[in-house]
């Protein structure tokens, strides 16, 4: 196992789920975290809990839509720990409905977290990892965005795929080996996501999912560490995570 000490990670939505899986399973293997959320009081008892067990851990609150915000958790990174080495977009949304719903409130929500907020990370980091001469960003994708949409998710899944189309054109604009990008796309994950889908039935159905096949969170925070933890020579440009189905 390669290790994580000296780096430094920002991780948005760090509240919960994959982010909290992510910020514990990092600072455990040695990395300084810079937990991101807009639920203080969450992240800072995931911090605390962190620092106890001998981790190095802050956080920042942060509205990922806002621009100001990402800017303000680099430097936050920065100014405490003295450079960014990773930023973990994992912030992420799933009202899900039926398009003839007409949810248009939920679309515009989806896109403003998922694929605006993806965005705003990439100008909050770039400038520093140009400014450093090297950083890698991560984003944890879907599976709902490479292949057939499921009912229901069809807006979803359009945000997830612009974001693993975003990340395929970064990919190929850093030539320069400064900049390393990893998107990560995750089947069903058990975490609380389910709880943003306004419709009942979905949410149930979605939970119902999640129990039977779903991963849990640690899985894909062991994907998220693997990329990080590669020399600076080997990019892992995307990794799927998917449970083994035995028949």
């Amino acid at each position: 196992m390669l290790s994580l000490h000296g780096k430094v990670v920002a991780i948005t939505g760090a509240s919960g789920g994959i982010g909290e899986a992510t910020a514990r399973l990092l600072a455990q293997r040695g990395a300084a975290v810079v937990l991101a959320a807009r639920r203080s009081e969450r992240i800072n008892a995931i911090t605390q809990d962190i620092r106890e067990t001998g981790g190095r851990a802050a956080t920042c609150v942060v509205d990922v839509t806002k621009a100001e915000d990402l800017q303000r958790l680099v430097s936050s990174a920065i100014d405490q720990y003295g450079r960014i080495d990773v930023l973990v977009n994992n912030a992420g949304i799933a009202p899900i409905s039926p398009l003839a719903a007409l949810d248009t409130e939920g679309w515009s929500a989806m896109i403003d977290v998922n694929l605006r907020g993806t965005l705003n990370g990439v100008a909050a980091a770039l400038p520093a990892f140009r400014d450093q001469g090297s950083g890698h960003l991560v984003s944890i994708v879907s599976v709902a965005g490479l292949s057939g949409v499921s009912p229901s998710m069809a807006v979803y899944a359009a945000t997830k795929n612009a974001v693993r189309t975003l990340h395929e054109g970064l990919r190929t604009e850093s030539t320069d080996g400064v900049v390393r990008t990893t998107a990560i796309s995750p089947g069903y994950v058990r975490t609380e996501l389910a709880d943003s889908m306004a419709d009942p039935h979905l949410r149930e159905q979605t939970r119902k999912n999640m129990d039977a096949v779903g991963i849990p969170a640690a899985a894909v925070a062991r994907a998220v560490a693997f990329a990080i933890e590669q020399p600076d020579d080997v990019e892992i440009g995307e990794i799927n995570v998917r449970p083994t189905v035995q028949e």
